[in-house]
């Protein structure tokens, strides 16, 4: 048996221009975080000569093409595995909540598969080919953020290129600035989730009416790397919050009235900037602010589902090996 952790992600700035409808006609930058939660996938030997998926539901095949969770099907394509395994999922988080649930899937179940052969793989070549399972086999109208950040974990100032490359490059930022972020962060659940790819294709339809918005956004997630650098955790939260109103400038759905009351009462009762995570439209609220402004925050959005902030420095990972037996 094979055990893979891999871990979620918070993006701070430049998402949207990691699409292809930026990043093909200049860079596109993103900054963000692996998330200390995580996506487990096993995978192991099965007696039958069938395959069992289990995730949100079971399922029992006796060839990949009768597999219907998209990602795990064409993983299985790629890696060329197949019959007598048993491969299971569970996630720390539900999907559709803004943390790149479907990405981390993607680089976890691949980073099993390929331990499963007894390959050893780098976190560029994970990134490089759950973008080609999540774009280019199933074409989800989504980024190249979400896998390599899964894939690297740590805190990461990721880089994409006119040629499709992705550049990913580690911020050196001081442990003490980490955990000061650790401790100043709020992750409020909105009990909202959202069909992401219908809210990025929108976005990816309407970037070339956004470019300089977009380019503004990129540019910031320069800009908050160097702040990170300098370990000013107010300039940080000032910038996190720039960031916020021109993403909510892009409309596309991007943001909804309840989302703007959490924000202006956060705002109003001591948070220094934030944002709501991933495409947009529901999922979890960032918020940063001192921690003896936590409670008054909380009650003003009427105490919600909180997710602790804690910075994973590891990307995907295998955590268990068995034996090796096939049948």
């Amino acid at each position: 048996m094979i055990i893979t952790q891999t871990p979620y992600r918070v993006s701070f700035a430049g998402g949207g221009t990691d699409l292809p409808a930026f990043y093909e006609h200049e860079y596109g930058a993103v900054l963000s975080v692996g998330l200390m939660r995580h996506m487990y996938v096993t995978v192991s030997p099965r007696f039958d000569k069938t395959t069992r998926v289990a995730y949100t539901k079971v399922e029992i095949a006796d060839a990949i093409d009768k597999i219907e969770h998209t990602i795990v099907r064409e993983a299985l394509r790629m890696t060329g595995l197949g019959e007598h395994l048993e491969i299971t999922t569970v996630g720390d988080v539900p999907s559709g909540t803004g943390l790149g649930s479907s990405s981390s899937l993607a680089v976890g179940v691949l980073n099993a598969l390929y331990a499963y052969k007894g390959n050893v793989t780098s976190p560029g070549l994970l990134g490089e080919k759950s973008c080609e399972i999540e774009i280019d086999i199933l074409g989800k109208p989504i980024g190249r953020q979400d896998q390599y950040a899964a894939a690297f974990g740590g805190v990461n100032y990721i880089r994409f290129n006119p040629d499709h490359s992705v550049d990913v490059e580690p911020v050196p930022v001081d442990a003490g600035f980490v955990k000061a972020l650790e401790d100043h962060i709020l992750l409020l659940y909105t009990d909202q989730q959202r069909d992401a790819d219908a809210i990025l294709q929108k976005q990816s339809d309407g970037s070339a009416d956004k470019m300089t918005v977009l380019r503004q956004m990129r540019d910031l997630a320069g800009e908050m790397r160097i702040t990170m650098g300098k370990g000013d955790l107010h300039e940080f939260g000032e910038l996190l919050h720039q960031g916020w109103e021109l993403k909510r400038s892009l409309g596309f759905g991007i943001s909804n009235q309840g989302v703007d009351d959490w924000y202006q009462a956060a705002r109003a009762n001591g948070a220094i900037g934030g944002k709501l995570l991933g495409a947009g439209g529901g999922g979890f609220l960032l918020v940063l602010a001192p921690p003896h402004k936590h409670a008054a925050i909380r009650a003003a959005v009427g105490h919600p589902k909180e997710l602790e902030f804690r910075v994973d420095r590891r990307g995907s990972r295998v955590i268990f090996i068995s034996d090796r037996y096939t049948f």
